[in-house]
């Protein structure tokens, strides 16, 4: 009798000491996978917070180098409808002070760095302000912190999350979402400083992973397994050694296992839209994120790097606007380029937005390839844009009748590249005045699009038209000189 309860103490030692060892390997795993995901949120969260950031410093710099008027109806005052962050937009003139101590040694400190500069913050309130010194006028922003915040992209829910995290700068703490921490358990922690020099603030998110949070079924799982498994092993103990080891191996590599963490999604919505200062900010954005160490990697660096490419476009876009405004010469940039290409090209980027509105762009060309002389940088942001304003219109047609083609044609010295659509249509009253700078029918739009085109298409040698087309929509033809053969 004492030999049996030695017996059946010792395979309840057996039994306690694996149930031990599975609960704390269990406890490890899942401890791990926390941790894990934690630490990939707050990374997700100050990625998409650095983006945010960096497209202030975007906006501003783009206000400087378009320095738009200040009379009538400024430009800079629709950027709150386009940016809900952006409370309120002030400019300063030369010869008029600011008015305020702090925008004032702000503006002298930017001036210096040769960058946009915080002025103040007060994280009670979730207000602050930034500056840059400029010529002839200098900007500065009021920002809302709670809506820097990219809510639709934000990889935990707010309200459940038990994360805690907040933007620290100067001993003050901005609560971006408040957690549900545990009394007692293992203490998670991350802290990083903004992409952006201008807005210093660090990220830190903290969680506490209690005792009520570790795998306690899937620990019942495994100790009813090994309960199971030394049950197996002591009624094939009575046969043959052989069939019991070979019973006792097949059972321990048929344990039950945690499926520690689940492949994260992450897209990057880098969307190409106007203004183009947002899309050259998602990208400065994104190379730092792919420059630190250690580097965001998987889907995020595919999605970076795309977005790198298209930004770089956006970069060579706002040159061109910059440099039109000199007024550059083109003509030394000036090569043979295939319409065709160009134009498949720009399917390519808008297929995103095409797939959206449930359009599919038609091209009709003549057989063969057309070469015109253009600058291919430009011709393919003339044909973007132009895409981009016809598919946009036709978000206001049903959907059975939305249509958008390129058609393209040859003349002995010209080539046409005609984009037609059937939406709304171009109004007489709006038709003289559809390629004026800053004029927009659009409730969101600054009005450069069309203004930039034209200028462009008339650099190249070209022209760029607008009218009606029967018996609804809009054409827009763009005529530029053949290549030489």
């Amino acid at each position: 009798m004492r030999k049996l309860l030695s017996r059946h103490g010792l395979w309840f030692a057996v039994w306690l000491a694996l149930t031990a060892a599975g609960g704390i390997a269990l406890a490890r795993a899942e401890l791990s996978r926390q941790r894990e995901a934690f630490e990939t949120d707050a990374r997700i969260a100050h990625r998409l917070l650095s983006q945010r950031v960096v497209q202030h410093d975007a906006v501003l710099a783009t206000l400087a180098l378009l320095q738009p008027a200040a009379s009538g109806d400024p430009a800079e005052q629709r950027l709150p409808s386009l940016y809900p962050q952006i409370l309120e937009v002030k400019r300063r003139d030369a010869a008029t002070p600011w008015g305020d101590a702090r925008l004032e040694a702000a503006e002298a400190a930017s001036r210096a760095q040769r960058r946009a500069t915080l002025a103040d913050a007060d994280f009670a309130l979730g207000r602050y302000r930034l500056v840059l010194a400029a010529q002839p006028a200098s900007f500065a922003l009021l920002m809302d912190l709670r809506a820097v915040v990219p809510w639709s992209e934000w990889p935990m829910p707010v309200e459940t999350s038990p994360v805690r995290l907040t933007l620290d700068h100067a001993g003050q703490s901005f609560v971006v979402q408040p957690g549900h921490a545990a009394a007692t358990g293992w203490q998670f922690e991350f802290r990083k400083h903004l992409a952006a020099d201008s807005q210093p603030f660090d990220v830190v998110a903290a969680r506490t992973v209690g005792w009520r949070d570790l795998p306690w079924r899937w620990m019942l799982v495994w100790a009813l397994g090994a309960a199971a498994l030394l049950a197996a092993i002591r009624s094939f103990e009575r046969q043959r050694a052989e069939r019991r080891r070979a019973e006792d191996l097949l059972r321990l590599g048929q344990v039950a296992r945690l499926n520690t963490l689940g492949e994260l999604a992450a897209g990057m919505a880098h969307e190409l839209n106007q203004p183009l200062t947002a899309l050259l900010a998602n990208t400065q954005a994104a190379v730092r994120m792919l420059d630190e160490n250690p580097p965001e990697t998987g889907a995020a660096r595919d999605a970076m790097q795309q977005a790198v490419q298209q930004g770089r476009r956006a970069a060579e876009v706002v040159g061109r606007l910059r440099r039109a405004v000199e007024r550059p010469d083109l003509a030394a940039q000036l090569q043979s380029v295939v319409l065709q290409d160009a134009v498949r090209n720009a399917f390519y980027l808008l297929e995103p937005e095409s797939a959206r509105r449930q359009v599919v762009p038609r091209l009709v060309a003549e057989p063969g390839p057309i070469a015109v002389r253009a600058e291919p940088v430009a011709l393919e942001q003339i044909i973007h844009n132009l895409m981009m304003n016809a598919l946009q219109a036709l978000e206001q047609a049903p959907v059975a009748q939305r249509e958008l083609t390129i058609t393209l044609s040859a003349e002995p010295s010209t080539a046409t590249l005609t984009v037609s659509d059937s939406g709304p249509g171009i109004t007489p009253e709006v038709l003289p005045r559809i390629f004026e700078p800053f004029f927009t029918t659009r409730e969101h739009g600054l009005g450069l699009g069309l203004s930039l085109c034209e200028s462009l298409a008339q650099k190249m040698g070209g022209q760029l038209q607008a009218r009606p087309r029967s018996p609804r929509g809009a054409e827009f033809r763009l005529t530029l000189p053949l290549a030489a053969p």
